[in-house]
């Protein structure tokens, strides 16, 4: 399996949350499983950081580097056909954030591992709760 964490997952799974299913941390967890993640993620971490939405400890850009050492991920790297996806991409929002890493998922063939009922519901996305 191949999995990009959205956002909140990420996060979720870094700081030990009990808000994450014991199936997808242990999906997180199993070796087989490939970890992809946007950078996408690595931004609205920082923006929900500066706007005072989450409290990392540290300083936002030391957690991030912490956090890539901790948690083994793929960057999913950011192109123009992903950009044009993040447009065409059928979502009940114009969220820039949900439609990058939807369009993320959709352009890699990932499990997008989401609670986002935004996403979940999504008939072109496979996701994983």
């Amino acid at each position: 399996m191949r999995l990009l964490l959205d956002t909140h997952i990420w996060l979720w799974y870094l700081q030990g949350s009990d808000r994450l299913s014991v199936e997808l941390q242990g999906k997180i967890e199993d070796p087989k499983v490939q970890i992809w993640l946007s950078p996408i993620s690595i931004w609205e971490t920082l923006m929900l950081a500066e706007k005072g939405k989450i409290n990392l400890g540290v300083p936002p850009q030391q957690w991030i580097s912490d956090a890539l050492k901790v948690l083994e991920v793929r960057e999913a790297t950011l192109n123009n056909d992903i950009a044009i996806l993040s447009r065409t991409i059928q979502l009940p929002h114009q969220d820039p954030a949900d439609r990058f890493i939807a369009a993320t998922a959709l352009y890699y063939d990932l499990v997008l591992a989401t609670v986002d009922r935004n996403l979940t519901a999504s008939e072109q996305l496979t996701t994983l709760s």
